[in-house]
């Protein structure tokens, strides 16, 4: 392994195609052969073969793709930017070529190319968008429109968010206008040293804070891995400096472990008779940065990964169960994302497996079709409105529709775009929702800062709705995030939740798979609670609650839970094991002590017809207990003797019931005209003070008879928030 290999200047090979395969076709370094394409053998102004270089790259993805519409862009390009230079000092031609061979090498369809060459042209020269309709069709006006806007984007600083709305849209509205950008700024990127420091410092750090998020987040990996080391080079000069020295270090190294496995890996799925290429993925420089200050000294597999490419998923199992098998697995490094795929189609079995001198060598598994779309992410997905039964090579990924070699002028698709927002068929569910939530942003400092917290996220979680229908979020959502997800500004009206059948608060945080169940409330004056934002990590969630909270700030500073945090009836009279019931004589009850006083025990509350028993204590009073009563079998162990107790004819009783509830406005109003419209006589209430958003309610009562009980329990149950409701259990 050589540090050329990992050096930011020469970025990892392009995906394996059919066509690659075939002709055994050599990986391009694309900055290399850029530079080799651009000026090649001829004068510098004239580039007569350039072109030629991009046409080969696009045919190995492409095999029969029509090459007139690059041949007619590169020389209206060419002939347009004919007498501009660079500030490097190249011919400016030389700045549109090599972004569309990086697309190209990506794996970009021939509409993608045709907008890249000319995607400075309406901008910088004479050329118009009306001509680029009439010569080269709609499709590639409108990319030409989208790059050409962000173009005139100020990445200043005090400009950042209005700067990510417009990349949103662009991007939301079709991926592709975003990857002739993200090509753009690495192409610009590597001549950056031209540049002023100060310039050099401040491009970096939007290229950081707002293009390599969005290219993880297309999937553009390695136009990203690129970009970061760039970005890594010019902002951390030191650290980059040392990371160069380590890994020229382990180059100059005799043995190679990581070639060691390869061989090894190599022969086991020969023996298992799996068709497979077995490579080594150097490390580009970021990642061994962070492996270094993760593992402290790193040893020589560290400096690198295994990739196996297969041709099915199935063989991708087989090849995990071989090297499980015959090799020794570090299981907890196993994780499954051909399963369960990223947010940003990226799909892998990664496991790792030890060598017996302790050095841990990580394996990536996956199919020539998935390594496709890992390295190019939405570049391989091709044109999202071309015709369906227009295919590209063999091998071009089964994710999303299909990309397309056809000509990219002529009548465009069916649903020709215009000015402004489309919908993308191929945008990734992440995008949808910001694009949702930065329209309903209050402001721009709300946009900002929820924004570069869900870029931060690199994870995404699935969870599934009773419906069977299911949610994406970042990994850290709570139930929060899922409501909103779901039923957008609505959701105020959540109450609770059950996550797997369980009552869960709405702060549980969620796991990859879990069953979310929101339980909604009926009142339309819902209102979410301060304390919700919390717990909420998705912008939707921050941006719909802020809002909120921004309309009725005179109820911003409310108790969360909407209830009152102390007793709302009498005090607890003394004496009593029940807050606020009063000591009297169960005159319902008969007992066998003539002329004894009888109680009702207030750890249990008996009503007919529950089965009761008896107990003496001081002052020759009776108390009455329900017979599974804990008190009973505590008196019991104790020696005390029973007297025997019976309900007389009388159907009146008293009880104390205790309400579990999420905390809501209005509940306890509700609670209390539900239990009186069932003709109960509330002798006592109290409300303990919320605690995880739920509300703990006791009231003691006064029913005219016990049969009406049940009703009264099922009424209490039926208030929205209301989860659960049971007689007094005191211990």
């Amino acid at each position: 392994m050589s540090a050329e290999a990992t050096n930011p200047a020469t970025p990892g090979p392009a995906a394996p195609t059919a066509a690659v395969r075939r002709k055994a076709r050599p990986r391009i370094d694309l900055r290399r052969l850029g530079r080799a394409a651009l000026l090649g053998n001829a004068a510098r102004g004239k580039l007569p073969d350039a072109i030629g270089h991009v046409a080969e790259a696009h045919r190995a993805h492409y095999p029969d793709a029509d090459l007139e519409p690059l041949r007619h862009a590169w020389v209206l390009a060419e002939s347009s930017h004919r007498g501009q230079m660079r500030k490097s000092g190249e011919p400016y031609i030389t700045h549109p070529l090599a972004v569309t061979l990086i697309l190209a090498e990506l794996g970009a369809e021939t509409t993608t190319l045709t907008a890249s060459l000319l995607h400075d042209t309406v901008e910088d020269t004479d050329v118009t968008l009306d001509q680029v309709r009439e010569q080269f069709g709609e499709e590639v006006r409108y990319l030409v429109d989208g790059v050409t806007k962000l173009e005139k984007v100020d990445y200043g600083a005090a400009a950042e968010p209005e700067t990510f709305r417009k990349m949103l849209v662009a991007t939301g509205s079709d991926v592709r206008v975003m990857s002739i950008k993200l090509a753009d700024r690495l192409h610009n990127m590597r001549t950056l040293g031209v540049m002023r420091r100060e310039k050099q410092e401040r491009i970096a750090k939007v290229t950081r804070d707002v293009l390599i998020p969005l290219a993880e987040r297309l999937g553009v990996q390695a136009l990203k891995t690129e970009l970061e080391d760039l970005v890594f080079a010019i902002l951390h000069p030191e650290e980059y400096e040392h990371t160069r020295e380590l890994i020229a270090g382990n180059a100059a190294r005799t043995g190679d472990p990581l070639a060691e496995i390869a061989d090894e890996v190599r022969g086991v799925l020969r023996e298992a008779d799996i068709p497979a290429e077995v490579l080594i993925r150097p490390r580009h420089f970021v990642s061994v940065h962070r492996v270094s200050r993760k593992r402290g000294e790193l040893r020589g597999a560290d400096f690198g990964r295994l990739l196996v490419l297969v041709n099915e998923d199935a063989d991708c199992y087989a090849v995990l169960g071989e090297l499980h098998t015959c090799l020794t697995p570090v299981v907890s490094e196993f994780k499954d994302f051909i399963a369960v795929p990223k947010f940003n189609l990226y799909q892998s079995l990664h496991t790792a497996v030890a060598r017996a001198d302790g050095q841990v060598v990580e394996v990536l598994i996956r199919t020539h079709q998935m390594h496709k779309v890992a390295e190019a992410g939405v570049v391989a997905l091709g044109n999202p409105y071309a015709p369906a039964a227009e295919t590209p090579a063999a091998d071009a990924p089964a994710a999303g529709p299909a990309a397309t070699g056809a000509p990219a002028s002529g009548t465009p698709a069916a649903d020709s775009p215009e000015d402004g927002e489309r919908a993308d068929p191929t945008r990734p569910g992440w995008l949808s929702r910001l694009l949702d939530w930065q329209k309903a942003a209050p402001d721009t400092d709300t946009f900002w800062s929820t924004l570069r917290e869900d870029l931060a996220q690199d994870r995404e979680i699935t969870v599934f709705r009773p419906d069977g229908g299911a949610l994406g979020l970042p990994d850290g959502a709570t139930c929060v995030d899922a409501a909103y997800a779901q039923y957008g500004e609505d959701a105020h009206a959540c109450i609770g939740a059950r996550v797997n059948g369980r009552l869960a608060t709405l702060s549980t945080v969620l796991k990859d798979g879990d069953t979310v169940q929101l339980l909604m409330g009926q009142d339309p004056a819902s209102e979410p609670s301060r304390e919700w934002l919390d717990h909420a990590h998705t912008p939707a969630a921050r941006i719909a609650i802020q809002r909120w909270l921004a309309a009725h700030p005179d109820r911003a500073e409310e108790p969360p839970a909407h209830v009152p945090s102390r007793p709302v009836a009498d005090p607890p009279a003394p004496g009593t094991g029940v807050p606020g019931s009063a000591p009297r004589n169960a005159s319902a009850v008969v007992a066998d002590r003539p002329g004894a006083t009888v109680r009702l025990a207030g750890c249990c509350t008996p009503v007919p017809p529950d089965e009761v028993t008896g107990f003496a204590v001081r002052g020759g009073a009776v108390t009455v207990h329900r017979v599974e009563c804990a008190s009973v079998a505590h008196m019991k162990s104790s020696g005390r003797p029973e007297v025997a107790v019976s309900w007389d004819d009388s159907t009146a009783c008293r009880v104390t019931l205790v309400a579990e509830s999420f905390g809501r406005p209005h509940l306890l109003a509700d609670l209390t005209e539900a239990m009186a419209q069932e003709g109960a006589e509330i002798v006592s209430a109290t409300v303990e003070p919320p605690s995880q958003q739920r509300v703990r309610h006791t009231y003691t009562v006064e029913l005219p008879d016990a049969a009406h009980l049940p009703a009264l329990m099922r009424a209490m149950r039926n208030v929205p928030g209301v989860y659960d409701v049971g007689r007094a259990q005191h211990q």
